[in-house]
């Protein structure tokens, strides 16, 4: 089981650069772990594309219903008080925007505060290091 931020979701969905290495990690542990605003943060990474003309206006309907099949199995941490007050802590330790402060706190909170030996997956480098700092296992 391993926790996935919104970076590497996205790679599933998508033919990115990042696709092959997010699909092993999938296909190696099919559990995965996200935070309660996960699934609208790739709506809002599909729709980004469709803007740019990256993914056509039929692609994004096809990825979306993929997206909507990913997310009914996937485990999802939801927002409370607990997270945000993770993320509050978290923001005064790593240069960090609110969106993954949340996502950081929502992995530490599925680690209930114990990250060593837990895999945090991501593409985003800032929150890479604040998770590696916190203790988790990085991948890719």
């Amino acid at each position: 089981m391993k926790f996935w931020d919104t970076s590497a979701v996205v790679p599933l969905l998508v033919a990115e650069p990042e696709t092959a290495r997010v699909r092993r990690l999938a296909d190696d542990d099919p559990v995965i772990v996200t935070w309660w605003a996960t699934r609208t943060e790739c709506v809002s990474a599909l729709a980004r594309l469709r803007r740019e003309h990256a993914i056509s206006a039929d692609a994004e309907i096809r990825t979306r219903r993929l997206l909507a099949e990913l997310a009914a199995e996937w485990a999802e941490i939801s927002a409370g008080t607990r997270v945000r007050d993770r993320a509050e802590r978290l923001l005064s330790f790593h240069a960090l925007r609110a969106g993954d402060a949340f996502q950081l706190a929502a992995a530490l909170t599925w680690a209930r505060g114990e990250p060593a030996g837990r895999a945090f997956v991501s593409f985003d480098d800032r929150l890479r290091s604040a998770a590696a700092r916190e203790g988790f296992d990085i991948l890719p």
